[in-house]
């Protein structure tokens, strides 16, 4: 199993970006898939999850502002993140739950 997580980078606050997570070694579409983020000194947090039928769920401090979405045609899930704000700054993983599975991370870092 693969997850390959992209699209991180430095943004000012009430920017936008876009994560990637794609996924190999796995059925794709069969399976949900969770974005989870680590600031520095605290603990995970996980900002939303998608089910294998598209069904999403979101911690509150991100409702309204990220979209998760998936495209199974291409093995990718998104985490769409608009209006970021300084606390958003974290480590983001993708996260296969059904085998506890790991990407490796990307830095999002929100700052004027």
């Amino acid at each position: 199993v693969q997850l390959q997580a992209s699209g991180g980078g430095l943004v000012q606050p009430g920017g936008s970006l876009r994560l990637s997570c794609a996924a190999s070694g796995i059925i794709f579409n069969r399976n949900a898939m969770d974005w989870i983020r680590q600031a520095p000194g605290k603990q995970r947090e996980l900002v939303g999850s998608i089910s294998s039928t598209g069904r999403t769920i979101y911690a509150d401090s991100v409702k309204g502002r990220f979209t998760i979405s998936r495209d199974n045609a291409k093995n990718t899930a998104y985490l769409q993140m608009n209006s970021l704000k300084p606390e958003d700054t974290a480590v983001y993983y993708c996260h296969l739950p059904v085998a506890n599975y790991w990407g490796q991370g990307t830095q999002v870092t929100v700052s004027s």
